[in-house]
């Protein structure tokens, strides 16, 4: 076997060898990878922190085998379904959980909670800027829905970022008569800041509750779970939610989403998904409470694995020059990580084998499209065993200056090293980077 200094292993030689990787590569990426090995550690101590705490609440509420046991019909007494919202609402610590699978995804989560809070003529506010980009449509910044928020009555404001941090002092000048809710997003989404931490949410909470403390609090959590310590739901929030397809599904569950906060709020919240008088009585799980499950107990492990894969492609494309968000060193709120490529053919390079590295559909090639709910056309690369699951390896990004690329997910850390090096080889034979 050839040896690259002390640093070749005999997997770094069979990867060399099946994908025609230049060694300079597998050697710059090991290198990169012993360089933060002390921010791995603070990965895993986190990991192994929501491990304990998703096992406990397990065991808490008397998970049994026959719990994954599904009805058929209206679903009246899914002991499984009931168990799940049970287990979601014991690790958030919250009052009430509404987990279902007829959630479609994380939008239609956020969604369910901001209309569980709002009436008509009431006025809401975004204090981290302008939402991700399919949520202004919800809202009616885009698009001419007769159904958006402001079409169907109700008064919505922003706050700017200010240096890409919340505006806590400018909070009160915004706040109306007749504001009822503030919404966060805790991540990135197409934007170019790092995802908040929890104690930067906090610190907006707090601001608002010491303002007008019947005002009605809500997070976007999506991306974000188990990445630290403590959930949004644990700072005086109201209500959150977040997507099954995204970190609690583990890259097990199919499809859903999850409200989860004050009692009152999640039954308003399943009156809208379902209707009033029927809320959380219904609805059938199609045997995917087992899938629910376990996805959300190997979370942890899944999660570390992708910001572990995450800060190893910033650290990389920082020391090719490029700008990430976060940084290497920055702290870590959520799995996705923006790559400003400057150039449109380094997004589609990108893209493409981020594609080509994935298990699935590796022989397809990406390319950008007209996504439903975007203005400018997306490239998105998801190799995915579920479709749509953004905890797994994939990549996309709007087709618009500066072409950032947004990363994130991966099953498996070595996967993601692997795409890694796939991707710097194909950039380097093309001449885009120097290494």
């Amino acid at each position: 076997m050839e040896i690259l200094g002390d640093k070749m292993t005999i997997y770094d030689n069979l990867f060399k060898e099946k994908y025609n990787i230049d060694p300079k590569i597998i050697e710059f990426v090991n290198r990169i990878e012993d360089k933060l090995q002390d921010r791995f550690k603070e990965f895993s101590d986190i990991a192994q922190y929501n491990q304990v705490k998703i096992l406990k609440a397990m065991q808490e509420e008397g998970l049994k085998a026959t719990d994954f046991n599904w009805t058929t019909g209206y679903g009246y007494g899914d002991i499984g379904r009931d168990k799940v919202e049970s287990i979601y609402t014991r690790i958030f610590n919250v009052e009430d959980s509404l987990v279902r699978s007829n959630i479609v995804s994380g939008t239609h989560a956020i969604t369910l909670a901001i209309k569980a809070i709002l009436k008509p003529g009431d006025h809401f506010l975004s204090v981290t800027s302008t939402p991700y980009d399919t949520l202004q449509k919800v809202i009616g910044l885009r698009g001419d829905s007769p159904d958006s928020l402001i079409n169907s009555g109700y008064e919505y404001s922003e706050i700017p970022l200010v240096n890409n941090t919340i505006d806590i002092e400018s909070i009160k000048s915004y706040i109306q008569d007749n504001t009822s809710l503030v919404i966060m997003q805790r991540s990135t989404g197409y934007s170019n800041r790092r995802a908040f931490t929890v104690s930067e949410l906090k610190e907006a909470v707090d601001e608002v509750k010491r303002i007008n403390k019947d005002i009605k609090i809500f997070v976007d959590n999506c991306y974000g779970e188990f990445t630290e310590l403590i959930e949004p739901s644990e700072i005086g929030i109201d209500i959150m939610a977040g997507s099954l397809i995204k970190n609690p599904g583990g890259g097990l569950c199919y499809t859903g989403g999850y409200v989860a906060g004050k009692e009152e709020l999640i039954e308003r919240a399943a009156n809208i998904l379902t209707a009033p008088g029927i809320g959380k009585d219904c609805g059938l799980t199609f045997g995917m409470t087992r899938q629910i499950l376990q996805g959300l107990f190997m979370s942890p492990k899944i999660v570390e694995d992708a910001i572990r894969g995450a800060t190893l492609f910033s650290r990389s494309f920082e020391e090719l020059g490029f700008r990430t968000i976060p940084t290497s060193s920055d702290p870590r709120s959520d799995i996705v990580t923006a790559i400003e490529l400057k150039k449109p053919e380094i997004l589609e390079i990108f893209c493409k084998y981020i594609q080509f590295s994935s298990p699935v559909d590796s022989e397809f090639t990406p390319i950008p499209w007209d996504m439903p709910g975007y203005d400018d056309k997306v490239i998105m690369a998801a190799g995915d065993f579920i479709e749509g699951s953004s905890i797994e390896l994939s990549a996309d990004g709007p087709m618009r200056e500066p072409y950032y690329v947004y990363f994130q997910g991966g099953l498996s850390y070595y996967h993601i090293k692997f795409a890694l090096i796939n991707l710097l080889n194909a950039l380097y034979k093309e001449k885009l980077i120097n290494i």
